[in-house]
């Protein structure tokens, strides 16, 4: 198992070996940091992470991508996005993430003749060719490069191999960002993404919760929390708590998904 990880991580050093010179989409998620790290190790300060701010990226997650690049060495620049100026973004489609994928790369496309750098990477795996994501077919457009697609890694092939580095990232979950909790055909709004936030992270301070969605269905929060989370709400004080706050923020009814998180769930 350790021989086979380490031959991994060989492979996705030995893929950034082959450029001068490489721009990282870095969100500070368990992909992007695996390949922050990995293009560092290989090219040094010819490889830059950049981390796009928008109102859909929480504090808390643009906090973490700063923090991480600090860790790994690796200089990091964080670039505006304006995907919210954009009304076919605005309007939510069910291929909502194709606009927001289009505005990050095509900045980052920018950034990268200004810069002349070689080439953009992204974390997107094998698992996720399966999965439905628009976001692909901007990628395509802006000929984003995958190296865990060109090798072939797993999301568990990432994860291994982020603990074989000690990478405080390795067991952390998927944070999409703050639009992916609206129903499709919601209009996504300033005020509907600070609701959300406000609210993901009470409910993560009081309660000490990982895995959190709180999908926002017309001023109706539907919380979603790991499936071994969901006794951690089991508390009338809490619940107590969490209604009052949520309706503080703004939301009119509160409700808990029984079933517990799954990803994609808006999807259905």
């Amino acid at each position: 198992m350790q021989s086979t990880i380490s031959s991994k991580l060989h492979d996705l050093e030995s893929w950034f070996n082959n450029y001068d010179s490489v721009l990282i989409a870095f969100s500070g998620g368990v992909d992007s940091t695996l390949l922050a790290k990995a293009a560092f190790t290989s090219i040094g300060k010819k490889a830059i992470a950049v981390t796009a701010d928008s109102p859909s990226i929480p504090r808390s997650e643009l906090t973490n991508a700063k923090s991480l690049a600090k860790m790994i060495g690796i200089k990091h620049l964080v670039v505006n996005t304006n995907e919210m100026e954009n009304p076919q973004y605005t309007q939510n489609p069910s291929n909502r993430c194709y606009y927001c994928k289009s505005e990050l790369f095509s900045t980052l496309s920018n950034l990268l003749k200004e810069k002349d750098i070689e080439i953009i990477v992204d974390g997107t795996n094998i698992d996720d060719l399966s999965d439905f994501r628009p976001g692909l077919q901007a990628a395509n457009e802006n000929q984003i490069h995958h190296p865990f697609v060109d090798l072939k890694f797993t999301k568990l092939d990432i994860r291994n191999i982020s603990k074989h580095l000690q990478l405080p990232t390795a067991d952390r979950p998927s944070a999409p960002c703050l639009s992916s909790r609206v129903s499709y055909g919601q209009p996504i709004t300033l005020k509907t993404l600070t609701k959300i936030e406000k609210a993901e992270a009470f409910i993560k301070e009081l309660t000490g919760i990982e895995v959190l969605r709180v999908r926002d269905h017309n001023n109706m929060a539907r919380i979603e929390v790991g499936k071994h989370e969901r006794s951690l709400l089991f508390d009338e004080i809490i619940m107590d708590r969490i209604d009052k706050e949520l309706k503080h923020i703004g939301f009119k009814y509160i409700t808990l998904e029984l079933s517990g998180y799954k990803s994609g769930n808006l999807n259905k």
